[in-house]
């Protein structure tokens, strides 16, 4: 796995040994950041967005978004077998410091969301035999963490119905091997 574009284009992104942890797929990162930078449905400015890395995993999203020229990143994990990871790979970046991890379960430890910036980009990338995603959402959006004009993507797989909240609207769905990329607002 590599960062695939930016300022740190082919970087290296270290792996988990475990199989706890699914990391984002170089193919399917790629599509999702094609369409966040060309799709026609919503406008985000990358350059200018504040971005929330749920389920962060190895971090690739939020590397990416780091590449990018983000504004800032905020990564939630709490899998301590991927955490030492997480942050070699933030290091692994030396100059970038426009990033924070929070160590937290989501489901549980909600509080922070109450204090923490509203957001450009929110990435949801549970587990895929996580069947509770309704809950994030709802907190998300009782919480008002998403700017009006954001998006939140949603990586899970092809073959999972979810339920969503009546308040969250799907702008766009694409499948890409098993993987399943939904992108959606609060309304």
């Amino acid at each position: 796995m590599r960062i695939i574009g930016g300022n740190f284009k082919g970087k290296k992104i270290l792996e988990p040994k475990d199989k706890e942890t699914r990391p984002l797929k170089d193919l399917t990162k790629e599509s999702i950041f094609n369409i966040i930078n060309h799709s026609n449905k919503f406008s985000i400015d990358l350059e200018k967005s504040y971005v929330l890395d749920l389920f962060s995993g190895t971090g690739s999203f939020g590397l990416e978004c780091l590449s990018r020229e983000s504004k800032h990143v905020i990564f939630v994990e709490n899998y301590k077998g991927i955490l030492p990871i997480l942050k070699k790979n933030l290091t692994n970046l030396k100059t970038v410091k426009n990033y924070s991890i929070i160590e937290k379960n989501i489901f549980i430890d909600i509080d922070f969301l109450k204090k923490i910036e509203k957001f450009d980009i929110i990435f949801l990338d549970p587990p895929y035999k996580e069947r509770d995603v309704n809950t994030i959402l709802n907190n998300l959006s009782k919480f008002k963490t998403l700017k009006p004009d954001g998006i939140i993507i949603i990586h899970r797989h092809k073959k999972e119905k979810d339920n969503f909240p009546d308040k969250f609207k799907i702008i766009e769905e694409k499948k890409y091997g098993i993987s399943k990329i939904i992108f959606g607002k609060f309304i």
